[in-house]
């Protein structure tokens, strides 16, 4: 297997991952003078704000999933392959990736982030993130097998472990799930349960720090707090998840919430390179730059967006907030430096151009902060709704989203409730275990040489003389 892609005498730039970041720069670089590769897990683009959405079974996949394909139709000397990269080798300017190897001008990291367990393996293999597509897909499924489980258990202890939903992580991500779900006990358990109390569904947010949304002011966080307890969400602050066992949530406090929907959303840490010296890596597993998102001590290596941290930018010395706008804002002007630098041009230093933010919390409860204008309520829902439609790429992708907000606002009921599990093909299984033990770059990577005791004995004698 390889990437099977002809060198030319243009310079090649490989952009691994096809988020914000990295669509952006390939974007840009279009009639640049460079062959672009993109390389990424997936074959699609996907638009994580809206991703708790699928996992409420309130939007479809493909409204906010978008392929590379399609986005790059008919665009020469670009190349998109489906792989995911181990390893590099700067040195040689090549990367190990599970298809094969990859040679590299200009090699740009953009595959942003996964889930932080924090270290916690138990959590790990018991918890239902919801970073990409696919695993929203999966906490639909269990969302609604559970319900559909609930109205046939034996005892009335499994059918509330069943309906017990715990939420752990007070960020964005957290309060839009424990809001959406607020909304679904209130609006879709009356209809499409009828013979099972909506009352019996209970949602908890724990959140470790004291206030929920920490990366935004306490006024907003005061407003989001408000608005899910006014929606019936348990709220639990300074409160921190250390196993799941038997059914239910244990916290350091020795508390215990039986569920059997345990959806974790608490923190993220960068996607890391397997060869990646130790020393590169800085705060959340992120890979440290310096302020032309250069990876330290490489000149023709860059990382931008939420798999990077810089901290040279004055304004955020502790690192950018891990945002679409910085991505996007990064990968705009990496595709400029690049193209200076083929000119034998000074590259810019990046600085970030706030352009605020914000959270739903439902259907007319938002919070959103502008420079310093700070807005709650219905206005903050409304301007959160147009600058989500108007990122999500293709026309049809808008329109499809658009009809189902305008569909949902009026009438609460969506369409996607159905509990529909993938199976791979054999011919998918087969490959995808050959990938695992192969294309590791393993004969590249130098490993350091075992001297023998004699060896030892001859050196130190050597040195003596």
């Amino acid at each position: 297997m390889s990437l099977n892609i002809a060198k030319s005498n243009k310079k090649r730039v490989v952009i691994v991952g096809g988020g914000f970041g990295g669509l952006k720069l390939a974007n840009k670089l279009k009639k640049s003078g460079f062959q672009v590769v993109l390389i990424d897990k997936n074959n699609y683009h996907q638009f994580p704000p809206l991703i708790y959405q699928v996992a409420s079974a309130g939007m479809e996949p493909t409204s906010i999933s978008f392929p590379f394909r399609k986005i790059f139709q008919h665009r020469k000397d670009f190349f998109f392959r489906m792989a995911e990269v181990r390893a590099i080798f700067p040195e040689k300017n090549m990367i190990q990736t599970s298809i094969g190897k990859a040679e590299y001008d200009y090699l740009v990291l953009a595959a942003g982030t996964t889930t932080n367990y924090f270290g916690n393996k138990h959590i790990e293999e018991e918890a239902m993130p919801m970073k990409n597509v696919s695993e929203a897909m999966g906490l639909r499924n269990a969302l609604l097998a559970n319900l559909e489980r609930a109205l046939t258990c034996s005892t009335k202890q499994e059918q509330q472990e069943l309906l017990n939903i715990v939420i752990v992580g007070g960020g964005a991500t957290g309060i839009e799930v424990a809001g959406i779900l607020s909304e679904m006990k209130k609006f879709v358990l009356p209809n499409d349960y009828p013979d099972m109390s909506s009352s019996l569904m209970h949602i908890y947010l724990i959140e470790a720090g004291p206030r929920l949304l920490a990366g935004m002011s306490e006024e907003s966080s005061a407003h989001a707090e408000q608005f899910l307890r006014e929606m019936g969400v348990n709220i639990l602050l300074n409160k921190r998840v250390v196993d799941y066992r038997d059914h239910k949530v244990v916290l350091e406090d020795g508390t215990e919430i039986a569920t059997r929907t345990f959806i974790w959303v608490s923190g993220v840490t960068g996607v890391t390179i397997g060869n990646l010296d130790a020393s590169l890596i800085g705060r959340g597993g992120r890979i440290k730059v310096d302020s032309f998102n250069r990876v330290e001590g490489m000149n023709n290596v860059f990382a931008i967006g939420d798999q990077c941290i810089q901290l040279a930018d004055e304004n955020y010395p502790n690192g950018h907030p891990q945002l679409a706008q910085v991505a996007i804002q990064q990968g705009e002007l990496l595709a400029k430096n690049l193209i200076r630098m083929e000119k034998g041009q000074e590259m810019k230093p990046f600085h970030y151009r706030n352009l605020g933010s914000m959270a739903t919390v439902g259907r007319n409860r938002a919070v959103a902060e502008f420079s310093k204008v700070k807005m709650q309520g219905w206005f903050a829902w409304v301007m959160w709704l147009v600058v989500h439609l108007r990122s999500i790429l293709g026309v049809r992708n808008k329109v499809i989203v658009l009809l189902n907000w305008v569909w949902n606002y009026f009438t609460y009921d969506q369409s996607m409730r159905m509990i529909v599990y993938a199976r791979k093909a054999k011919e998918i299984r087969d490959r995808e275990k050959l990938e695992e033990t192969n294309h590791w770059g393993k004969e590249l990577i130098q490993e350091p040489k075992q001297h023998s005791p004699q060896e030892i004995q001859q050196a130190s004698e050597q040195e003596k003389k």
